[in-house]
């Protein structure tokens, strides 16, 4: 028998954070943050992490572990998130992961194998590069050509994962598309049971909206600004999240801050749709519709227990 993992996800602004706290409680677990951004520390209001006093003693893993000049990418997250796991069997409670980004999830959830896409320093100098002389679009483009699987899943402005997708490409023969799929198709490494919050899409965007305005009211231009002081690089990892990139555009005069948090907005709502369309494909997924529960929490928290 497998070791159990329970995985909490769904589109950004579902409310995954609350239900994660009362779920970790019933069932004796500690969580995971399967998220790119809280990572960092210092990145607290555009990222939406979880404030101590909301943890309410529950310990919380990969949240502020890094300075936000550091890189973080997928084979760290399955590196650290198998740390964590360890840890939380050691104590003889139950591993949760929560969070919004699919593609760490299953990385974790079926063990996928990385090792084939060592980097290239060389070739990836040369991405990037090209990236900052041709833009994002041009970088698309090529994985277009070798992979067009690929580029129709990976959003052309996420330059990170296009560069890793071309690399793959480049230094194995194979497409990652494939790779994906046929890691995709691992029975799963734990006994796990893998539920996805969402609620109807009007709500969902309404949510978003009304999340990216109190970031503004809570300080997301003086948070990019005193990053950009502590030395962060617009081209770094940490300032690809969607929030950060738009203020780095106000700051520098670029667009207003109106078209800052329109573009912030519009392009999380896009995000969110992306993220449902993974949840989709993935096996043995339990969908939680919120409306379908009234919005109760403790009939949802009652309903996931049930599977557990």
């Amino acid at each position: 028998m497998n070791n159990p993992l329970i995985i909490l996800t769904g589109p950004t602004a579902a409310g995954k954070t609350k239900l994660s706290i009362a779920l970790a409680k019933a069932v004796n677990g500690e969580i995971i943050s399967a998220d790119s951004m809280q990572v960092y520390r210092h990145m607290n209001i555009g990222s939406a992490k979880i404030r101590p006093e909301e943890m309410q003693g529950v310990k919380h893993y990969l949240v502020d572990i890094l300075e936000p000049t550091q890189d973080f990418n997928i084979v760290l997250f399955q590196k650290y998130a198998k740390q964590a796991i360890a840890e939380i069997y050691e104590k003889g409670k139950i591993p949760i992961i929560v969070g919004g980004t699919g593609f760490y999830i299953q990385s974790v959830l079926y063990n996928i194998d990385f090792q084939e896409s060592s980097e290239d320093l060389i070739l990836r100098t040369e991405l990037e590069q090209l990236a900052r002389e041709k833009g994002a679009a041009y970088l698309h483009n090529m994985l277009e050509e070798c992979d067009p699987k690929a580029a129709q899943e990976i959003h052309a402005n996420n330059v990170k994962r296009v560069i890793r997708a071309i690399e793959f490409y480049r230094q194995t023969g194979q497409k990652i598309s494939e790779h994906n799929e046929a890691e995709r198709e691992k029975r799963s490494a734990y006994d796990s049971r893998y539920f996805v919050l969402t609620d109807k899409r009007e709500r969902l965007y309404e949510n978003i909206d009304k999340r990216v305005d109190q970031m503004i009211e809570e300080g997301l231009v003086d948070e990019v600004r005193r990053l950009m002081e502590m030395g962060c690089r617009r081209d770094s990892t940490a300032m690809q999240g969607l929030g950060y990139k738009e203020m780095i555009a106000y700051l520098a005069g670029e667009i207003t801050l109106e078209e800052a948090v329109y573009i912030i907005k519009r392009d999380t709502r896009h995000f969110a749709k992306r993220q449902l369309t993974w949840f989709r494909r993935e096996r043995d997924v339990i969908w939680i519709e919120k409306d379908q529960f009234a919005y109760d929490d403790e009939k949802i928290l009652y309903y996931i227990k049930d599977f557990i």
